[in-house]
Formats: structure tokens, C-alpha cells, sequence
């Protein structure tokens, strides 16, 4: 019977074997066989310990898992739809972070005024705002901001020429070899340095990362006037004259406003309320001291978990100062003013038991760096030097309640500066100085952080001040919070113990001398001009930056009959990590307006049309600055790879050590989006002159100057006693005298 069937059914099981569907069916076991061949030896090599169950058993788990065998329909689509969420949102993660940095790759914008902007930028800045979200957190915005770009090599070395041109004659020897040198660079080892800096940029996060170590880090000068700048408080407002009152409420701000740094509550400056800009030098502000090295020094940042005090010195006496009680909660501001009377109790009382060389201990801290780092080692290595130093510099910033008052802008702008020798403790990122009258001040070191980031600071307790957020009564005493009411474990300031030897004594003498020396050295001159302001230099239809640029060239050459290499600070933080970059005012359209405007034989149209032309030429370059197409970073960049590489570049060796005789920065007003306008009468004296910094070059100027509103600017002028060619008051005699020229030059028009 059964070869029967199997004869009966031959020719149907032939006719199957030739259809279509027979094939189809055999190749489809077949692919299933190899599949399974493949994964048993894939699995077997993977068992060997190349590749381990990492390869096969996850896979497999997935295909099972997606299956969710034996689950509940609605306990399967719940799982699914959480793992599909979770997918979606890193994708539109990441998604979100590269379209903002294409968004913010744009540097179109920049070149356009605010109100004549073209309807692609206006889109632009929509998107950026939806993409970044309106209010976002401190650093939101850091992964999706661009790298810095390396400029063509070409491009940076004719910017170069050209700053330099107004410097030499047309057939001077030395303008000629430059320009030799300039095009033997270009042929030989620039192209080679170049290539290397752009794969720098490619993994690094910004290009131009050794500025720190090398501008500032190894530096061996002491930083008092060479690195360290001052902040000042208002110019006529004073919300109290009582001393602890004023110092414990900006010590409470401060500390406020490091809350919002550590909760990342702050929100990233944006320019035009629409670009965010890199805020990375905040992380360092609090808790972090400069460590001196005999080649080259280091910052050392504390965790808030073990910086919970301030140093706090009162006639040479340093305490230690808890700001937060035993359960971490930070202290309101009268429970600071209580440890502050006490301090300056106690030191009353105790200031002839400490010795006159244990008050100089601050000294060490101004004077050369490998000398500091030599005496750091042998004296402050252990016992209780080492502790009473690891306080101080654990420290989340430095207080100095000095006995002082100062009537005038300039002598209260030099004590900021250098102090008087033994007071300031330079290496703390920044000191709180208060004086007898109720007035403040800060120093700051330079290395960790440009200036805006604690003028920011500053600005924070400035403007609380001004909108009385911070209150005081009509005596000037600090009216009671809701807070105060609480009860705080506080535990006294605790009184520092150091041992002075016979050794250290005499070098803490040498350095009150040293410090002393470089103090009476300094020529510092501020002053406000009351008939300027934006509103007149708007109304020249010019940039009020590049007003005052082309006022500091005439007053220069007036002041020196030549012209000088000018340095402008500009920031590059649109960048990731970006720090400054140098504007190079001097350039031939300002050499051919200044000799036009001190011509009498020139016309004043043309005087004006000069005027117009070398301030566009201006705004143009700070453009470029801000937009990473600056000239100074990237050559001293090309410099830093030639010395790693072993290799010497005359070229950029002379470059970048023509001296900057005229360095000029303008200071940031307001920072705070909700700050009130500072142009509003109300407001008039409550306007902060800012701050400034000692001459970058010996025999030159160091001018800061900021614009606060239409009816003020201010200046610091800065210069050396010891340099006869110098004298910051006459300077700015010339420059206001310049202002006044160049206001009447527009009043004829």
C-alpha cells in the first residue's frame, strides 16, 4: 500500500519540486541554515574571547525581550513606548545640540546694526531663542557652542603687516626685513605650523587653550599691577557709611550669587538677548587660589564641600570666618556683619600682641613668583604655617577690613590696586576691600578669569543695591529679613597662628619693600567726563568704542609725538573656552585722521570724513576679533607649536614682542538683562566707574574706560612714575582736552 501512495503521488510531488513556490520554499531553508551556521561559529569564536557574550547574547536578549513573552498587552506597550521615549529624547538631544551650534556658527549678524537687521537674521535669532529656550540654565549652552576657527595664515600675516605699518617709515631697513621674514614664514615652516594648528582645533576644544599657562600661569613678575586689575564700588552712592553693615551685605550678595553659579541658575550672558556666549571661566571664581612654582605656577580650585569659610584680615590679623552654619545653611547678612564686629573687636584688642612680622605675611604674595614659590616651600611646607596657609587658600574669597578712607577716585583706585604693601592677598581670585567710610573695592587675579566675569559679580550686588533690594535703614544699619528670625549654629571666627622665624622675618621685611617699591611706582589717575556720553558719539553716527579709540590715538600722539602699537581687549566667548582678543587700533586710516585733525590747513569736512572712515575701519576689526578672525591669538598660538616642535620663528619671535605703549580696554556696564537702563536720571549716582590695570609696558599707558550711559564715561589711566616720558595725569588733561576738540569738530557740522 505504501509504494502504492508513493507511486499514485510521484508525479504531484514532481510537478511541486518544478513550480515556483517549491524554489522559493527551498531557498528560504536554505538562507535559514546558513544563518544558524553562521551565528554557531560566530558564537564559538566569540566564546574563544574576541568578541564574548557581548556580541551574540545581547542581540539575542533583544530579539527575545521584544517579544516581552508572558506580559500583559498593556504592560508590553508600556514598556515599549518608555524604551522608544528614551530613544527619541536622545536623538532629539543631540539633534537639538548640533543644529543649535550650526545656528550659532553664524557670524552674519554681528556685521548688521540692531535696527536694520534683514529678516533671514530676524528668523535666525527666532530659532536660537526656540532651540536654546528662553530662559535657559548657566551651562546649557556650552556643548552646542562652535570651536574657534583657525584664520588662514595669509590673511592673519597681511592683518599683521598693515597694524604695523604706521609704525615705520616707507623705506625704513627694519620695515623692509619684516616684510622679508614675513614672506620666508609663509614659504617655509608656516604652512607646516598652520596644518598642526588646524587639527589642534579639530579635537582640542579651543585652539588657543595655553593662553592661561603661558600669558599668565608662567609669568614671573609679581601680579600686583603686571596681572592683577582692581573693581570699584559707585562713584557717589553709598547705601551705608557703617563699615560691617556695607561689607557684610556684599559679602552676602557675593555668596548669593555663588548659589546661582553652583545651582547653574545663573543664566548664560547673551548678546543681543539672543546669543549665548561661554561662560566656563564662572567655575572658577569662588574657592581657588594661584599656587606659586618656581617655573611656572597653578590654580588649585577647592569643592564647595571643603570651602565653607572666609579669610578675613583686620590690622594684620587673619581669621578664619564660617559663612555657613553647622547644618550648611548660609548665613544672612546680619549674621556675618555679628562675626564681622567681633573680628574687628578682637583685633583691636589683640594688635600689639601680634607681631610686626606676622602682619606682613600678605607681602609674600606681590612679590616675584619663583621667589614666593622658594620661600612657600622652605617656610609654609608644614607644621602650622601649612595649616594656617591650606585656610587661606581653601578660602572661598578674602576680606580685608582696612581702618582707611580714601576722599578721592584715584588714591582709593590705588590702594585697590596695590594696597599698601602688606594688606591684599594677591592670589586669591579676588579680594573684598572695605574701608572705614562704608566704601568697597575688589582686586582680582587675572590668570583664572578675564575681567567682565567679576564685574558681573560686582554688578549683581551694584544693581541690588541701587533697586534697594538690599535694604538698609536711614542710620545705614541692615534692616531685619524674615531669615534672621531662624536660628543659626555659628561657631567664632577662629584667630590663624603662624610661626615667624628670624630666616622668614627678614624675607617678609624684603618683601613690604619690594611691594612698597613697585606701589610708589605707580602713577594711577580716574576721572569721569560729565558732557559725553553714548548719546552724543550715537549721534556722530559712529561707534561710541571706536569714538574713544580715535580720541586715545590724537591724545597719544599728542602726548608722545609718535604713534604707538595699541592694544583693545575684545572677548571671543561665542567660542567654547574662548577668552579675549586684541583689536589693533592703530591702523592707517586712524594715523591719517589724527595727522588731518591736528591740521589746521584741513578742511573739516574732510576731518570728519577721516573720522568716519577710520571708526568703520575700526568696528570692523573688533567685528573680526569677536568672530575668531583676530590676528594676536592666532600668532601666538603658531608660536607655542613652533616651540613644541623645536623649532625658532624670528618671525613670530619679533611679531609678538613689539611692546603695546598704549593698552586700552572698555569695561562691561551691564551685564544683567534686568538691570534698569543706567541712562535714566534716577539712576545718575548710582553709576559704578568700573575699574583698571597697571601700563602693559613699562614706558606706555594703561587706559580703561566705560560708557555707562548718554551722560557719562569714565577713564583710568595708568603709567609709571619712573618713566619720565609718562604721567597719567597729564594724559588724561590731553584727553579730555581731545574729547572737547572732537565734540566741537560735530558741533560745526
Amino acid at each position: 500500500m505504501a509504494e502504492a501512495r508513493c507511486a499514485v503521488h510521484e508525479p504531484r510531488v514532481e510537478k511541486l519540486k518544478e513550480s515556483e513556490e517549491f524554489k522559493q520554499n527551498i531557498f528560504r531553508e536554505w538562507r535559514r541554515s546558513t544563518a544558524r551556521r553562521f551565528y554557531r561559529t560566530r558564537y564559538t569564536y566569540t566564546q574563544a574571547g574576541k568578541w564574548g557574550d557581548l556580541v551574540i547574547d545581547p542581540l539575542r536578549k533583544k530579539i527575545h525581550t521584544c517579544d516581552f513573552i508572558g506580559l500583559p498587552n498593556c504592560i508590553r506597550a508600556f514598556i515599549t513606548s518608555v524604551i522608544v521615549g528614551f530613544w527619541f529624547f536622545i536623538v532629539l538631544l543631540y539633534f537639538r545640540r548640533y543644529f543649535l551650534r550650526c545656528l550659532l556658527s553664524y557670524r552674519g549678524w554681528m556685521y548688521e546694526q540692531p535696527k536694520t537687521q534683514s529678516i533671514s537674521t530676524i528668523l535666525w535669532g527666532l530659532s536660537i531663542k526656540l532651540v536654546s529656550g528662553y530662559h535657559p540654565k548657566l551651562y546649557s549652552c556650552q556643548r552646542s557652542l562652535p570651536r574657534m576657527p583657525v584664520p588662514p595664515l595669509q590673511e592673519t600675516i597681511g592683518k599683521l603687516l598693515e597694524s604695523i605699518k604706521p609704525l615705520y617709515a616707507q623705506n625704513d631697513k627694519k620695515w623692509i626685513a619684516i616684510q622679508k621674514e614675513a614672506e620666508e614664514f609663509q614659504r617655509t615652516i608656516g604652512p607646516q605650523l598652520q596644518w598642526i594648528l588646524v587639527f589642534k582645533s579639530w579635537w582640542s576644544p579651543n585652539y588657543v587653550t595655553d593662553w592661561e599657562k603661558y600669558v599668565y600661569l608662567m609669568g614671573r613678575t609679581p601680579t600686583p599691577i603686571n596681572s592683577n586689575y582692581y573693581i570699584m564700588d559707585q562713584e557717589h552712592f553709598r547705601p551705608s557709611t557703617h563699615q560691617t553693615a556695607r561689607t557684610s551685605s556684599a559679602i552676602s550678595q557675593f555668596l548669593k550669587f555663588k548659589q546661582l553659579c553652583d545651582h547653574e541658575t545663573l543664566e548664560p550672558l547673551r548678546i543681543r538677548n539672543t546669543v549665548p556666549v561661554c561662560m566656563k571661566q564662572y567655575e572658577r571664581m569662588y574657592s581657588t587660589s594661584r599656587v606659586p612654582g618656581e617655573d611656572i605656577d597653578y590654580l588649585v580650585h577647592y569643592d564647595s564641600k571643603h570651602s565653607k569659610h572666609l579669610a578675613v584680615l583686620r590690622k594684620g590679623i587673619i581669621y578664619k570666618m564660617d559663612v555657613y552654619d553647622k547644618f550648611g545653611k548660609l548665613l544672612t547678612a546680619i549674621e556675618i556683619k555679628k562675626q564681622l564686629e567681633w573680628i574687628i573687636k578682637d583685633a583691636d584688642i589683640h594688635e600689639d600682641d601680634c607681631s610686626e612680622s606676622e602682619k606682613l605675611l600678605p607681602a609674600l604674595t606681590g612679590i616675584e613668583r619663583a621667589d614666593w614659590a622658594k620661600s612657600r616651600s622652605q617656610y609654609f611646607s608644614h607644621g602650622v604655617n601649612k595649616d594656617s596657609l591650606d585656610i587661606v587658600e581653601r578660602a572661598i574669597f578674602f576680606v580685608v577690613l582696612d581702618w582707611r578712607s580714601f576722599k578721592s577716585m584715584s588714591e582709593r583706585a590705588t590702594f585697590l590696586m596695590c594696597g599698601d604693601g602688606q594688606s591684599i592677598w594677591f592670589d586669591k581670585t579676588f579680594t573684598l576691600i572695605s574701608f572705614s567710610d562704608g566704601r568697597i573695592g575688589l582686586n582680582c587675579e587675572h590668570s583664572f578669569a578675564d575681567a567682565p566675569i567679576l564685574a558681573h559679580m560686582a554688578e549683581f550686588n551694584y544693581t541690588n543695591e541701587a533697586l534697594k533690594i538690599v535694604q538698609f535703614d536711614d542710620h545705614g544699619n541692615l534692616i531685619p529679613t524674615p531669615e534672621d528670625e531662624q536660628k543659626f549654629f555659628v561657631t567664632k571666627p577662629q584667630r590663624l597662628v603662624w610661626e615667624v622665624t628670624s630666616d622668614l622675618n627678614v624675607v617678609l621685611q624684603s618683601a613690604k619693600t619690594v611691594n612698597l617699591k613697585n606701589k610708589d611706582d605707580l602713577d594711577l589717575c580716574v576721572r569721569e567726563h560729565e558732557s559725553y556720553g553714548k548719546g552724543f558719539m550715537k549721534s556722530c553716527k559712529v561707534s561710541p568704542d571706536a569714538y574713544i579709540q580715535m580720541a586715545l590715538q590724537v591724545t597719544y600722539f599728542k602726548n608722545a609725538g609718535k604713534f604707538a602699537l595699541t592694544y583693545e581687549s575684545s572677548m571671543t566667548r561665542l567660542y567654547l573656552h574662548g577668552r579675549t582678543e586684541t583689536v589693533r587700533s592703530l591702523t592707517t586710516d586712524s594715523v591719517e585722521f589724527v595727522r588731518a585733525f591736528l591740521d589746521k590747513s584741513i578742511s573739516h569736512d574732510e576731518k570728519l570724513r577721516l573720522l568716519q572712515k577710520a571708526c568703520n575701519r575700526h568696528q570692523g576689526s573688533y567685528r573680526d576679533a569677536m568672530s575668531g578672525r583676530g590676528i594676536d591669538r592666532h600668532l601666538f598660538a603658531l608660536y607655542v607649536v613652533s616651540k613644541g616642535m623645536g623649532k625658532e620663528s624670528s618671525f613670530l619671535k619679533d611679531a609678538l614682542t613689539i611692546p603695546w605703549e598704549l593698552s586700552t580696554s572698555q569695561q562691561p556696564q551691564q551685564q544683567f538683562a534686568s538691570s534698569p537702563d543706567c541712562s535714566l536720571p534716577q539712576y545718575k549716582n548710582f553709576l559704578c566707574p568700573g575699574g583698571g590695570f597697571g601700563p602693559v609696558s613699562d614706558d606706555g599707558y594703561g587706559v580703561s574706560y566705560m560708557i555707562p550711559g548718554d551722560a557719562k564715561v569714565f577713564f583710568h589711566v595708568s603709567a609709571k612714575k619712573s618713566v619720565k616720558e609718562t604721567d597719567a595725569t597729564l594724559f588724561m588733561n590731553q584727553l579730555f582736552e581731545t574729547l572737547q576738540e572732537m565734540k566741537e569738530l560735530f558741533s560745526k557740522k
